[in-house]
């Protein structure tokens, strides 16, 4: 069934993504569906392109549940922002790259316009990426705050000039203390992210698990764990003086975490739909966004990779004794 009311999501701070919303919704109406966008995303863009103004808002003119699909035009960040706006929602979120390294983001602007027209059509793969649900707690038990993440949520200190002191804790039972700038707990999509900066494993999108990352500990044992999706995971800020903390989930929701502060973590009933066009190795994924060096490949064919940072073709979907490429 064609997909008939897609959201835009974009800001107003380049040209190029300005112009692409304008394509976008122009191509959508063309096709005969609606073209929807968030109330402040229609103001910003309305200001520069009046045609616009009469588009139809989130939640006022199309309620959440009759989104299709959202197409998102940035990097990261923006597509984090989506995921954000469909969350209740069974719309899947396709990215498309106006930015830099864009690791979510399943296609580049110049194909945007085939991108736009298979999403209307309906011809796209999802893919679930497991998600975060957050909780914290006050020294006397009591839920004072509730959210998720899909990238990740990080307890980091406060005050630059002190450190946070920490307790982590796997399946109710403590596993570590220690002084630190904070702790990240990331789902396998956030791997590439923050986690990946403070010194965690990369994860495969497959594979069902969350890491947990400290951020410049001062101890002998604060190593990167990887904990399986049946655990649940805790990190305390103890009672010591100074020790305030703030969370970040995703770095769009945030909540102060005084002394005695407890954050839950574990992983979300409802998952994040990302729309898929390409079916393709993450392997591929990974050597592209980072531009890793793969001189000297051979490969099954055989074929010596002598570029520094090469363009490999699209992985074989048969399964050979070398591997099988995964999407």
């Amino acid at each position: 069934m064609n997909a008939r009311s897609i959201l835009i999501v974009a800001h107003a701070y380049r040209d190029d993504t300005v112009e692409a919303a304008a394509r976008i919704a122009s191509i959508i109406r063309q096709q005969g569906a609606t073209p929807v966008f968030d109330a402040d995303d229609r103001a910003e863009l309305a200001e520069i392109v009046p045609e616009l103004a009469d588009a139809a808002v989130l939640g006022v003119d199309v309620p959440l549940e009759r989104i299709d699909a959202a197409v998102v035009l940035g990097g990261d960040g923006t597509i984090l922002r989506a995921a954000e706006l469909v969350r209740g929602g069974t719309a899947p979120v396709l990215g498309i790259n106006m930015g830099h390294v864009g690791f979510l983001a399943e296609t580049e602007r110049d194909d945007m316009d085939e991108a736009v027209h298979r999403i209307l059509d309906g011809d796209f793969a999802v893919e679930e990426r497991l998600a975060l649900s957050v909780k914290v707690r006050d020294q006397s038990g009591a839920v004072v705050y509730e959210t998720w993440a899909l990238n990740e949520a990080s307890i980091e200190k406060e005050a630059r000039e002190r450190m946070i002191e920490l307790v982590v804790e796997i399946d109710g039972r403590p596993l570590s203390s220690f002084g630190a700038d904070g702790c990240v707990i990331a789902t396998p999509t956030g791997s590439t992210a923050y986690n990946f900066s403070a010194g965690g494993p990369i994860v495969w999108p497959n594979v069902q698990a969350m890491t947990v990352v400290p951020i410049s500990a001062h101890a002998l044992f604060a190593r990167p764990l990887v904990v399986g999706p049946e655990h649940a995971i805790a990190v305390e800020v103890t009672g010591v003086a100074g020790s305030h903390g703030v969370l970040w989930c995703d770095g769009r929701r945030t909540h102060p975490l005084p002394p005695g502060a407890r954050v839950s973590v574990r992983p979300s009933e409802d998952p994040v739909r990302l729309a898929r066009l390409h079916p393709a190795a993450f392997t591929d994924r990974l050597v592209r966004k980072f531009q890793l060096p793969v001189h000297g490949w051979r490969g099954p064919s055989g074929t010596v990779m002598t570029d520094a940072v090469a363009v490999i073709p699209p992985a074989p979907h048969t399964k050979s004794d070398e591997g099988t490429p995964t999407a």
